[in-house]
């Protein structure tokens, strides 16, 4: 069980406080297309901001490489936020990040006022967790709070390196969120606890197909991975996607879930198509005889409707990748049924970042989920049941 300390555990009044948030928005020409990160952030802030903290922001924003790119700034994020707010976000523009403006800036704070610092990432050390650049960072707070989950498997200068130079760490509301659900909900769930699991290689999901199968009643298989399991256990899979290398450990799986007295259910039919196109000719046939020159790109009705039943019976379900590729519409039919049926039921669903998140949320059903999360990577390490270094850092109760 992880017991980390959150924001509602310290007093923030008069204390400068460094939040790292995920501010990793997309931009075109300077203007933020999507805004939910900063949304997301809002409780967060709004809480150290009335506690009368000295809030300073900080995040990282795409792939600078260590060194200062203008269109990879963070000075739009400063002026959204000071609209999403209704209050001044006074941006620190040093390309050295913690710089002389962001020095006077924070020298400068009143109570409540909001600082927001230059992308992390224009600092190379930043990814390296460099101790410089972590012990600047950490010049400037009092507090240290990490409020950025899809950043929490890694170790980096600022949300990890900053911790080992303050003496408080906690995590945000956001982080709380994630380990409340992603973690412990996985570790202690009501049952039964189904998992879904989706995405293209079986390779990608070792880890998590392992640990699942050490803690679920059931566990369903779907997306390209499902055609190595079907190859293994002596079907047809026409030119689908295919690991071979992985055909021996699928098999160990099906064993593995037999021994625990785990139900493992593999997909019964398939919507194949003659080529890689939402314009290819589709039919739909048994799972184990897709015919040559075709290949699988959707679980098929049967599946569809057996795996919807069974999330029906569920107190906990967890669901990490597409059944399809549901990019295009006629391959999208397997992965809505499932979004349905999760939106349709009254179990906790749980809902790993990445694909699954965006299949979700474009299809109308975000907020008939009890939780969708905000790292794609991290949420799968989590899966897989290993310790972030970002959630790790900060102090325990």
């Amino acid at each position: 069980m992880l017991n980390k300390k959150s924001v509602d555990d310290i007093n923030v009044k008069g204390k400068r406080v460094l939040v790292r948030c995920d501010f990793n928005v997309p931009l075109i020409d300077g203007k933020i297309t999507d805004e939910n990160r900063l949304v997301a952030a809002l409780p967060t802030i709004k809480k150290l901001v009335a506690d009368g903290g000295k809030v300073i922001l900080c995040s990282h924003l795409g792939k600078p490489k260590g060194e200062p790119k203008p269109e990879l700034s963070l000075a739009p994020v400063a002026v959204r936020l000071s609209e999403l707010l209704g209050q001044e976000v006074k941006f620190a523009a040093d390309s050295e990040v913690v710089g002389p403006n962001a020095k006077a800036a924070v020298d400068a704070m009143n109570d409540g006022d909001i600082v927001l610092l230059e992308n992390t990432r224009y600092r190379a050390e930043e990814t390296k967790n460099g101790e410089v650049f972590s012990k600047e960072l950490a010049s400037l707070c009092d507090v240290f709070v990490n409020d950025a989950f899809g950043t929490a498997h890694r170790a980096h200068c600022s949300n990890v390196g900053v911790t080992k130079y303050v003496d408080t760490a906690v995590v945000g509301y956001l982080m709380q969120k994630e380990i409340d659900f992603l973690g412990n909900a996985v570790e202690n769930p009501e049952r039964p606890f189904v998992a879904i699991l989706g995405g293209s290689k079986v390779s990608s999901k070792i880890s998590v197909i392992e640990n699942l199968l050490d803690k679920v009643d059931t566990l369903i298989i779907g997306g390209g991975m499902c055609f190595t399991f079907s190859k293994a256990q002596g079907g047809s899979v026409g030119k689908s996607l295919l690991e071979e290398d992985y055909c021996q450990y699928a098999l160990d799986m099906v064993e593995k879930a037999k021994a625990k007295g785990v139900k493992l259910l593999l997909p019964v039919d398939a919507v194949v198509a003659d080529e890689f196109s939402n314009d290819a000719n589709i039919k739909v046939v048994p799972q184990a005889e897709i015919p040559e020159g075709w290949m699988g790109l959707d679980i098929g009705p049967e599946t569809a409707k057996l795996y919807a039943e069974t999330v029906k019976t569920a107190k906990t379900v967890v669901w990490n990748g597409p059944m399809g590729c549901f990019e295009m519409p006629n391959f999208a039919n397997g992965t809505e049924t499932v979004a349905k049926a999760l939106a349709e039921t009254d179990a906790v669903t749980i809902i790993g970042g990445g694909d699954s998140a965006a299949a979700v949320n474009q299809l109308g059903y975000g907020d008939k989920m009890t939780h969708i999360s905000t790292g794609g990577g991290a949420s799968l390490e989590f899966l897989e049941g290993k310790e972030l270094p970002g959630v790790a850092a900060a102090n325990d109760k």
